[in-house]
């Protein structure tokens, strides 16, 4: 069983993940989920959506370089050791892991140079930004 991802490489500057996101708004295409590395000038972007196949017409039509993989998606209960059992699990199996992200959260982990000026940013649009101690208050016993 597994579910499909789709990979999209951007330009590291202001706005192209923007647009992407803008692009998957305008068709109705939800994310579930999401990791965005920076590889330098260029960064990979993964999504899950809720529709691959239009996802990937829409990228495409973009003119975006577009690869879709196969991806396994484990459900964790929000408990104390649940992701080590699960990379334990991996690991005695003898299984390298090459990237992992979680899904179906509407918390996001966000890596800029100046936090105190994105976090000026996002509150200004409205949007809540949380600290360690509002996030474990948040999380305790939310499962999906």
């Amino acid at each position: 069983m597994s579910i499909t991802q789709i990979s999209v490489f951007v330009e590291s500057k202001p706005g192209h993940m923007g647009r992407v996101l803008g692009a998957f708004a305008d068709n109705a295409i939800n994310v579930h989920g999401f990791s965005a590395s920076d590889t330098g000038e260029y960064g990979i972007v993964r999504f899950v959506v809720d529709d691959t196949q239009r996802a990937e017409e829409v990228l495409k039509g973009m003119g975006a370089a577009v690869r879709k993989a196969k991806v396994l998606c484990v459900k964790l209960d929000d408990s104390v050791g649940q992701l080590q059992k699960a990379m334990e699990a991996l690991a005695g199996a003898q299984l390298n892991i090459s990237y992992c992200y979680s899904l179906a959260s509407t918390y996001i982990a966000i890596s800029v140079k100046d936090i105190p000026a994105a976090e000026e940013a996002l509150r200004a649009a409205g949007m809540a930004v949380v600290d360690d101690d509002d996030l474990a208050g948040f999380m305790v016993g939310e499962t999906m």
